[in-house]
């Protein structure tokens, strides 16, 4: 096993230093770094907008962004081996944030964004497992850090880093932390896999449209599973199991988790369908994974003490 790192300079952005990023799910996109199934990666990224939300940044920033360089992603990591219809597994290894996170209002973005318009921006300070900020005297929030843009090269392309799909992506599920395994589709040789986006913290929802942004460390193993086939996104936490899904429709992306879930019940449990769709009522919670990036995300969490080993 080899351990490959991918360092950024954080005080230049993506756009003075491109080599090592992107900011467009793409299958043409070259690897950075290529692997051997099994090893590990460290990747350094920068915060979702890419350096624009420092310290002293002021409203007018926030509310006029560029836009362009959203969501600044860190790879892609060519495994070798991964071919189109295998699995990659990502074993979180550690996700360590930065000292400084911010939330920010950006107009026109946010689950109420026609009731909140105006822009506005909490500083946060990070440190010994909690942020605190100035502007809201008080509140400790704790850290459960994870990346929320994670995911691999897609179908097609280019794709815009905003919403998520079955390739991954932008997926703010707050469960993809430290000691979780992800599963993702594998639609292009290698994988392609990068990551981005750190979130210091996160609610179910991510209702305004930012977490506790912050940049990140993460490292991961890589992992190419030819004897699994699904067709979406999975994980599976020290807890739970789960499956996720995303669509412009919540009710629809509420569908698609639910019958994965289904299927992953008939896997683990031995349940015929109506079986673990009956059970599914009595032991699986339903969770909005986020509301805010196009495609809504739902995720079905199984608790494993329901799995016999």
């Amino acid at each position: 096993m080899a351990v490959h790192e991918i360092r950024i300079d954080r005080s230049k952005t993506l756009v003075e230093e491109p080599s090592t990023g992107h900011n467009r799910w793409h299958p043409d996109i070259p690897p950075v770094v290529r692997c051997e199934p099994g090893d590990e990666v460290v990747l350094e990224t920068r915060d979702a907008f890419d350096g624009q939300m420092h310290r002293d940044a002021t409203l007018e920033t926030v509310g006029a962004p560029n836009l362009d360089v959203v969501h600044p992603l860190t790879g892609p990591v060519h495994v070798a081996g991964a071919e189109p219809g295998d699995l990659l597994e990502v074993e979180i290894l550690e996700v360590v944030p930065d000292s400084y996170g911010y939330t920010v209002q950006v107009p026109g973005f946010g689950f109420l964004r026609d009731v909140f318009p105006e822009p506005f921006m909490v500083r946060w300070d990070i440190a010994d497992g909690f942020a605190t900020s100035d502007d809201l005297p008080g509140i400790r929030v704790p850290v459960v850090p994870f990346c929320g843009e994670i995911g691999v090269a897609p179908p097609d392309g280019p794709r815009s880093t905003i919403p998520p799909d079955v390739f991954g992506g932008n997926m703010d599920t707050r469960h993809l932390t430290a000691g979780t395994k992800l599963f993702l589709p594998v639609f292009a040789p290698g994988g392609r896999f990068s990551l981005g986006d750190g979130h210091a913290a996160q609610g179910d929802g991510e209702v305004c449209g930012t977490a506790i942004e912050t940049p990140m460390r993460a490292q991961v193993r890589l992992t190419v599973r030819k004897d699994l086939k699904h067709k979406l996104p999975r994980a599976e936490t020290p807890t739970h199991f789960i499956t996720m899904a995303f669509n412009e429709d919540l009710d629809d992306a509420a569908k698609d988790a639910l019958r994965a879930m289904i299927d992953l019940i008939g896997e683990k449990m031995g349940l015929a369908r109506d079986d673990a769709y009956m059970f599914a009522s009595l032991g699986v919670d339903m969770r909005v994974t986020q509301l805010v990036d196009g495609n809504k995300g739902i995720h079905a969490m199984l608790p494993k003490h329901f799995v016999k080993n």
